[in-house]
């Protein structure tokens, strides 16, 4: 499934989504609901070979695997946070789709401690010592 088919079944689903939401509320928001997870699980596919693309280039230039493997942490846990927080807000719960951000943020500054720590000794390294 390529991005036009994502799209376009995006908007189907918004379509039906305004049609049933004044006749049926609960199931329109199960409609897109299902939405989502489906191409959510089309994008999964996808990220295989993203990974195996990052992971090659770092092992070109060299990169340690801790400092690839944390921002792809990273990056997976800022993507599940906007997800989980997009649903929560579409339900109407838009104190608990702040709660899911900020625990996103959270859980990204935790896995970001290592790097930081790795570029503050580096900077350290290249200063003089008097």
């Amino acid at each position: 499934m390529d991005i036009l088919q994502i799209v376009t079944l995006g908007i189907i689903a918004t379509i039906l989504y305004i049609i049933l939401k004044d006749l049926n509320a609960s199931f329109a928001f199960f409609l897109i609901l299902i939405t989502g997870i489906i191409i959510i699980f089309v994008v999964i596919q996808q990220i295989g070979t993203i990974i195996q693309l990052v992971d090659s280039l770092g092992k070109r230039a060299n990169i340690d695997g801790m400092y690839l493997e944390t921002i792809l942490k990273i990056i997976g846990i800022a993507y599940i946070a906007e997800i989980g927080a997009s649903i929560t807000r579409d339900a109407g719960l838009s104190s608990v789709a702040s709660n899911i951000e900020l625990a996103g943020k959270i859980f990204i500054l935790l896995h970001a401690v290592p790097i930081i720590t790795a570029l503050i000794e580096a900077i350290i390294s290249f200063l003089p010592t008097t």
